[in-house]
């Protein structure tokens, strides 16, 4: 393997990576993710929420009136659990369930005012973090970063990641 002056490994090495080279990307990738979710976690103990509270904020606020079955195939969560954090975020003023128009069984979730403004901290504080590293590494490694976590997705995983990705705002 021929390492660059930075230690980093050159692009033609990268299908033959040996286990320790795994092994520091999956360490990379949980440093990373202590790192990334940290600021959100501080804000987040502020106000007694957890990380499945800030997922849920953060989707409600990407698709307006998204229904909770919705929202469950998207976090991957059980009724039970989902429902709990829901029911916080509700008692609390951040979420609002409304009726749904065509399906009255249905309940389609909002961010109220209060619920954007937290959401807003928590995703500005990652934005920032990812704005720095993203500038850090430059347009090629962004690529690159963001092929590398699509390859990483199960098959369906992906399909909801780019239907997201269709429905932004």
């Amino acid at each position: 393997m021929s390492e660059s002056t930075s230690g980093t490994i050159s692009g033609e090495n990268l299908l033959f990576l040996t286990d320790e080279q795994l092994r520091k990307g999956i360490e990379a990738m949980f440093f990373a993710y202590r790192g990334f979710t940290a600021d959100p976690d501080r804000i987040l103990e502020e106000h007694g929420y957890g990380r499945a509270h800030h997922r849920a904020l953060h989707f409600i606020n990407r698709t307006h009136g998204t229904t909770v079955n919705s929202l469950l195939a998207v976090l991957g969560v059980t009724k039970q659990s989902l429902n709990r954090v829901l029911r916080t975020l509700i008692e609390d003023g951040l979420v609002e369930s409304r009726v749904g128009r065509t399906d009255r069984r249905e309940r389609n979730l909002y961010l109220t005012e209060a619920g954007r403004e937290l959401e807003r901290a928590l995703s500005e504080a990652q934005r920032e973090r990812m704005r720095a590293a993203y500038r850090a590494a430059g347009p090629q490694a962004v690529a690159g970063f963001r092929q590398v976590l699509e390859a990483m997705m199960d098959d369906e995983i992906r399909r909801q990641y780019h239907g997201l990705k269709d429905r932004r705002k």
